[in-house]
Parts: C-alpha cells; sequence; structure tokens
C-alpha cells in the first residue's frame, strides 16, 4: 500500500487534532498519508454534539480527562494510553464521503493477520471482533481533502469509559443491549497469543509493518514524514485558537436545557438551567426547599456565567445562599448545578 505516514510524539489529543487538521489543510502530499498517535485520558466529542450531554462533567473533573471537540461528526469517544488512533487523509474525490469501508478494510486485513479474524466493519461506521465494538469511525472533508479518523481499544480501561460518557439509553437500546460495557471490548484479548502482551506503541509498530508489508521500520524509513520547526509553530496556533480554546469544546455546544434534582435534608431542589454559547442564559429552581428569600433573585444573579464548575464557584462566592435555600451549603449547592 503506498502511502506516506506520521507516527506523533504527543500523548495530548487537542496536539494531535491540531497537528492532524494542519497536515490536511496545508501539506500536499502525493500520495495518501496515515497518521497513528496516542492520547492520555480523553473525550472528544462530535462536531455537532453539546458537549454538556456527552460527558459526566464531575467524573473528568475528579479524573484529570481532557475534553474537546473534533471537527468530524459522530459521537463523544473516550481514549487513553491503551487506545491507539489512525487517520487517513486523501484526495476527496479519491473516495466518497461517507464510505468508512474503504479507509478502515486495510486496518481489519491487516488485524486479521494479527489473529483477530473475526473483525469486521459493521453499521455505519463501526468496527466490531466477536459481535463487540473496538473501534468508531469519523468523517470530514475540506478543500478537496477528506480525512476518516478511527479508535481502536487495544487495552482501553473500558470502566472508565462506562463512567466519563453519558451514553443516552435509546442509543444502547438501539443495539439490542443493556449496558455500553457489554457492547464494547478491547482487541489484545482476540488477538494471537504472541501479540497479546504488547504495549499500544509495540501494536501500533506491528500493525504498521502490516499496513506497508514490510519486516522492520528501517524498511519504511523514506515513508516517514518528519515535523518541521514550521509546522510544530503552525500547529501551535490551531491547539490555541481551537482544540484547547474553551468557546470551541464547550461555547459552540447548542441551546439546552439541563435539569438538575437532588433531595437534601432541608427539602429538594429541582434546577432548570438554559445553556446558550456555554454560558448560563436563565436557571429556574422548583422544589420544597424553604428560604426567606426569592430564588428567582439568585437566578438572576447566576445569568451569563460560564457553565462549569469554578466558574460558579467563582459567581456564588460572594453570595450568601442562605436566604434562599435554608439549610443548604454553598458547596453543595455548587455540586448540584454543575455535577
Amino acid at each position: 500500500m503506498l502511502m506516506y505516514y506520521v507516527v506523533m510524539k504527543s500523548n495530548d489529543i487537542r496536539r494531535n487534532l491540531a497537528t492532524e487538521q494542519y497536515l490536511m489543510n496545508q501539506k500536499n502530499f502525493d500520495e495518501p498519508l496515515l497518521l497513528f498517535y496516542i492520547e492520555k485520558p480523553c473525550i472528544i466529542v462530535g462536531r455537532n454534539q453539546n458537549t454538556y450531554e456527552e460527558i459526566n462533567q464531575k467524573y473528568i473533573e475528579d479524573n484529570h480527562i481532557t475534553v474537546t471537540r473534533r471537527l468530524s461528526g459522530g459521537g463523544g469517544i473516550y481514549q487513553d494510553l491503551g487506545n491507539l488512533c489512525f487517520s487517513f487523509v486523501v484526495d476527496a474525490d479519491s473516495e466518497q464521503f461517507g464510505d468508512f469501508k474503504s479507509f478502515t478494510q486495510p486496518i481489519v486485513d491487516a488485524l486479521h493477520e494479527m489473529g483477530a479474524t473475526s473483525a469486521e466493519v459493521s453499521g455505519r461506521n463501526d468496527m466490531l471482533v466477536a459481535g463487540k465494538k473496538f473501534s468508531g469511525n469519523a468523517m470530514y472533508t475540506k478543500n478537496g481533502k477528506t480525512f476518516s479518523h478511527g479508535t481502536l481499544s487495544w487495552n482501553v480501561d473500558l470502566d472508565v469509559l462506562t463512567q466519563a460518557l453519558n451514553v443516552p439509553a435509546d442509543k444502547i437500546a438501539s443495539k439490542g443491549i443493556k449496558s455500553i460495557r457489554q457492547r464494547v471490548t478491547n482487541l489484545k484479548d482476540h488477538v494471537n497469543p504472541e501479540y497479546q502482551n504488547m504495549s499500544t506503541e509495540e501494536f501500533r509498530d506491528v500493525l504498521l509493518l502490516n499496513l506497508f508489508n514490510a519486516k522492520s521500520l528501517p524498511e519504511i524509513a523514506d515513508r516517514e514524514y518528519q515535523l518541521t520547526a514550521a509546522d510544530e509553530q503552525a500547529i501551535d496556533k490551531i491547539f490555541n485558537d481551537l482544540y484547547s480554546n474553551w468557546d470551541w469544546v464547550y461555547g459552540k455546544s447548542p441551546k439546552s436545557t439541563i435539569q438538575k434534582r437532588k433531595h437534601f435534608d432541608f427539602g429538594t431542589i429541582d434546577a432548570r438551567l438554559l445553556i446558550e454559547n456555554g454560558k448560563i442564559a436563565n436557571v429556574k429552581f422548583y422544589g420544597d426547599f424553604f428560604g426567606s428569600g426569592d430564588a428567582n433573585d439568585l437566578a438572576e444573579k447566576l445569568a451569563g456565567t460560564i457553565y462549569d464548575r469554578e466558574h460558579l464557584a467563582a459567581a456564588l462566592e460572594p453570595i450568601d445562599t442562605t436566604p434562599y435555600f435554608t439549610g443548604i451549603p454553598k458547596t453543595e449547592l455548587v455540586e448540584l448545578l454543575a455535577q
């Protein structure tokens, strides 16, 4: 298979997505380009998704999980150092948009060589092995080029995956299963024994050699593209302007209403927050709580606040919330609204 490849050195999903975008939009190759990258724990939401609805915000904050948004559509995914990402960049006229199989079949064929003979492309954009999902894929086209990128769960912590993402019940039910954990698997459990103890990096290298039909990495050294200092500088700008930018990650989330409800010893608070452009546009407090003040006054003071724990805590810090919610500590109010 004739192509060039890049093995990204960073473990930061935001920088790797910035690199992918840069190579797609700013560089021209006379053959397809293959990218491989491995990330520290992170969640990547799809271009059109509401970030707040896709993630367990408190869990990802407590566990220091990076959140970003990608250019392509599709659903939210969790990745850690046990996951290998790949991306193919080709001329847009060489592949039909949405034809994931043409991109992923070489990966499937390589996995067959490693003993995962039941690996297959399934449905709209998934890859399965033994009937369970190990890969999700998405696609994006711009300026005459298309990239198709996907995940390969080699040895991902699947318990974290199920806690970090909020997967809608109707989506789970549509797959005929009772939980997301029941539907996913790691590839290392399905390859031949000689491969099962490999690290993610070793898995990447074996896959790379299979894709190039080569025996060793030095054989294909001339096919590897090395980023220049000028490349790195341009990637820095994309990283800062987009993938680590709060407005892109959260502010792009569509207008939505979020309900937060909890019973405390002194009553129940049912808060309905209208979030627009990542900020609180309005809050309504319902419930059987007690308070000498009007909770609507507090709601007005929260309007315009960026919707995350840090900014909510800062907005409430100078306010005495006791007149609004008797017996309910301010810290617990913050936890309720931001959870």
